[in-house]
């Protein structure tokens, strides 16, 4: 059975959360502030954790800070659960390493669909880890060890923006739309917001410029389509 890892200071959200997913077949463990719920993910790893952003202690987004760059914990998917809804709260939260973000009030349905997509590109990506290596000039993607290195440094990414980069790099030239990066990246239709994957986008560009000038450039733009990869001959 699936855990899942509840975390919301108000007593009242998280008993409502842990009914419902109990009910639909998943194991919770609940957290009420930022610090145990960094502590119950490294000791008792979850398959997902509902993080509410306004917490005591550390918030939301400094949890998600926190647990992504942990190598425990970075791999554990995160939905973001928060009354306010604010772009720029997205952004970061996006910026950080979410799966995803939900406004308080949500219907329990669409909480419930969406933690089953999370769970389910999550399962998706675990199982295609073992396909050995791709080396696209000073780009070397281990899909065994989940790692991927630009002119021999490793890279410190996301998830999703490693899923992103493993996509792209075993697609050279291929245009992809927006839509279709959610649809295979985050495993279902991210309700027309596509502004994630420009966030995603331009992160893993910058990771890539950081470790080599220029090699942000093999993701390029495609004029009203999306993205692609390209090698950079030139490097």
């Amino acid at each position: 059975m699936q855990k899942i890892l509840v975390v919301d200071d108000e007593d009242s959200i998280r008993e409502l959360l842990c009914f419902n997913l109990k009910k639909n077949g998943y194991v919770t463990e609940e957290a009420a502030d930022g610090q145990a719920a960094l502590l119950c993910a490294e000791e008792k790893p979850p398959e997902l954790i509902l993080l509410d952003l306004m917490l005591p202690e550390l918030d939301g987004l400094e949890v998600c800070k926190r647990l992504k760059e942990n190598k425990l914990t970075a791999n554990i998917p995160v939905i973001m659960l928060t009354a306010r809804d604010e772009e720029i709260d997205k952004v970061l939260g996006l910026e950080l390493g979410a799966d995803d973000y939900v406004t308080k009030p949500f219907s329990m349905r669409e909480l419930l669909s969406r933690v089953k997509a999370v769970l389910r590109r999550s399962a998706a990506a675990a199982g295609s880890s073992s396909e050995g290596e791709l080396t696209v000039g000073r780009l070397r993607m281990d899909f065994t060890s989940y790692e991927a290195f630009a002119n021999g440094h490793q890279l410190a990414l996301t998830p999703k923006e490693y899923e992103l980069l493993k996509l792209f790099a075993t697609n050279e030239a291929r245009a992809f739309s927006r839509d279709e990066l959610l649809e295979k990246i985050w495993g279902y239709e991210y309700y027309g917001d596509t502004r994630t994957v420009d966030v995603h986008i331009r992160h893993l560009r910058a990771k890539l410029d950081a470790a080599l000038p220029g090699l942000g450039g093999m993701i390029e733009t495609v004029r009203g389509k999306g993205y692609r990869f390209v090698h950079v001959k030139s490097e």
